[in-house]
């Protein structure tokens, strides 16, 4: 493909591709955008949703990123309250962008035509089989205000895993002095981001809040409760409570694409820079997206606000065949119990964590924790309790995979 698109269509807009649109227009990009929302909400901010939205302290208008004379303004025609349906790409032979091959479907019955799609469909939330209706998930702006709005009327809240989303809702539910049971199906709460080790610091965190944390619960049905929600475990005893939350994480939003020819199994396989695998003038970014990693190796979904609008530089930069900008640090937050916890890099890659400051994994206090996460003697990745100063001084060390010693007497130390 030579020179640039004469229309990009964005599907999805949340912030990946809200901040595609953006990238594109500040690089110079004079064609046409189009942006697609399933939701009827201008794009939006999701991490207050579990957050300060939950609890009361910020309002919808707050979490706006664009409103949608912002967008006009920088030419970017918008499409909410509409899902895509079906992606078809034509191949006529010829080179170059004047093919403009696809044609993107939408479920008001209109049709797109456009020769570079980017897709930023995000993740919908997992349920589980015979879930009722009046339990909540949480992924959306409608979701966090149907469950703000039952927070006000309840004295206990049941929330099924815990996980980030879990923690976070249970965080919340309590500054309102609500009853708050977790049910965590491992041994240890938030071990699938974080790992057994500060998953287990995590979870002193929750019972230290006044959470009972019940782990290796294996939910087996749901159960009638009258007026609240009522559940069955494995082990046969039962659980209830004037609501419910499942929070088991999201599957990405890949359903429409399923006449593309695509391996759709963990989301969208993408190049090192976001170029879908399988398709023509095609990237994706955000949730949604399996980039692969061209230092360690493997293709990974990074399901974090940053990454996404990251991604889209370098996406945006593509697209326009510019320069990619520099390769940045993988880097999430939360915030629970009056406390930030912060990761940096990839913990899924290390085979054992290490105290780096403080007296947490020893049993001490958990704010000022830092651990450092070790692929042998690399650093790849570094987790902090209350302790945002001392993790920064950590991401040019994770980005470089430092061995231990090096990062310590970098400027880690201290």
């Amino acid at each position: 493909m030579t020179g640039q698109p004469d229309h990009v269509m964005i599907v999805g807009a949340g912030l990946g591709g809200l901040r595609t649109a953006e990238q594109l227009r500040s690089a110079g990009f004079q064609g046409r955008i189009s942006l697609v929302g399933a939701e009827p909400h201008a794009p939006y901010d999701r991490p207050p949703l579990s957050k300060q939205i939950l609890t009361g302290d910020w309002e919808p208008e707050k979490i706006v990123l664009s409103g949608l004379d912002a967008l006009l303004d920088i030419g970017v025609r918008v499409h909410l309250g509409i899902e895509a349906v079906a992606l078809r790409h034509s191949e006529d032979g010829r080179s170059g962008w004047g093919e403009r091959g696809h044609e993107l479907e939408l479920s008001d019955g209109a049709t797109l035509h456009g020769d570079a799609v980017v897709i930023a469909t995000g993740l919908a939330a997992r349920t589980l089989p015979g879930q009722p209706a009046t339990v909540h998930t949480l992924r959306t702006l409608d979701d966090a205000l149907a469950l703000r709005d039952a927070l006000t009327r309840i004295r206990s809240l049941l929330v099924v895993g815990g996980g980030f989303i879990g923690a976070e809702v249970a965080s919340a539910a309590r500054t309102r002095g609500i009853e708050v049971t977790v049910l965590e199906g491992l041994p240890v709460v938030l071990a699938r981001a974080l790992g057994p080790d500060v998953g287990a610091l995590a979870g002193r965190l929750l019972v230290e809040g006044g959470v009972d944390v019940r782990t290796g619960a294996a939910l087996t049905r749901f159960t009638d409760n009258g007026t609240g929600v009522g559940v069955e475990l494995a082990d046969g005893t039962h659980c209830s409570a004037d609501a419910a939350l499942v929070g088991i994480g999201g599957a990405p939003r890949v359903q429409w694409l399923d006449g593309a020819g695509l391996d759709l199994t963990d989301g969208l396989a993408c190049g090192t820079t976001g170029r879908v695998h399988g398709l023509t003038a095609a990237w994706a970014v955000g949730d949604v997206a399996a980039w692969d990693d061209p230092v360690y190796g493997d293709r990974h979904r990074h399901e974090h606000w940053t990454s996404a609008a990251d991604q889209a530089a370098v996406v945006a930069s593509d697209i326009l065949g510019a320069a990619p900008p520099p390769p940045t640090v993988p880097y999430f937050w939360s915030d629970q119990f009056g406390l930030k916890i912060q990761l940096l890099g990839r913990p899924e890659l290390a085979d054992r964590v290490v105290p780096l400051h403080g007296t947490g994994f020893d049993g001490g206090p958990i704010r000022g924790t830092v651990g450092g996460y070790l692929d042998g003697d690399r650093l790849v990745a570094v987790v902090g309790f209350g302790a945002a100063r001392i993790v920064t001084r950590y991401r040019a060390q994770v980005a470089e995979r430092a061995p231990l010693d090096t990062a310590v007497s970098g400027r880690g130390g201290g």
